[in-house]
């Protein structure tokens, strides 16, 4: 059984009573920060090299650049913010009202079918189609084609976690928790995607590098 909100840390009770009287804006403010962080700390995990910034540069901007914090982390927050918090906030409130109530078996196998066939789908589709645009997709078939192509690894993946972190908050976490659990579970895996994915892009990028130096 969870502890009583009053035994809690004072900054998780702070968070929840955001989360009661604004859920929308904490829940975006909360993935915005989230998915910045997860650019930046991707970057450095993945050993992505600084980009150089101008000598005249600002100290501002040789900062930030030796922080890694560049124009797609800003990108980043701002899905978080508009896209994926509201998407969330909509289709697990859905999820959880359709459900409120029921807690015999039947119903938590319910909800874990209902998230890995409704749920996971829509998030995975426009999380890819927001990674495309921020990635510099020129056209609608761009889009579509990078959806096409990530959707089955993306949801695989989701099909396996998803049942797991949605069974454990219905045995060991009440309601008001599985918010701040979702976004740390989303946090670190989106983290360690972000890394894996940018080591691939860079080996590929230093490949590409000795064979065009090979070439000459």
């Amino acid at each position: 059984m969870s502890a009583p909100v009053k035994s809690r840390n004072p900054l998780l009770v702070a968070y929840l009573a955001q989360l009661a009287a604004h859920p929308l804006r904490t829940k975006a403010l909360t993935s915005g920060a989230l998915c910045f962080l997860q650019e930046v700390i991707g970057s450095h995990l993945a050993g992505i090299p600084v980009r150089q910034p101008p000598k005249d540069a600002p100290l501002h901007t040789k900062a930030l650049a030796r922080a890694k914090v560049d124009a797609r982390a800003y990108k980043m927050a701002v899905y978080g913010f508009l896209v994926s918090a509201p998407l969330g906030h909509y289709l697990i409130g859905q999820l959880q009202k359709a459900f409120a109530g029921r807690t015999g078996r039947g119903a938590k196998i319910g909800q874990v079918v209902a998230s890995n066939l409704i749920v996971a789908p829509i998030q995975t589709a426009v999380y890819l189609a927001s990674m495309a645009v921020i990635s510099g997709a020129k056209s609608v078939d761009d889009v579509v084609k990078t959806v096409k192509g990530g959707f089955f690894a993306v949801i695989r993946v989701m099909w396996v976690s998803s049942p797991l972190t949605l069974v454990f908050a219905q045995k060991f976490l009440s309601p008001e928790l599985w918010v701040p659990f979702f976004n740390f579970v989303g946090f670190v895996m989106g983290t360690y995607f972000n890394a894996q994915v940018k080591k691939v892009r860079l080996a590929a990028e230093k490949k590409k590098a000795e064979g065009s130096d090979k070439s000459q």
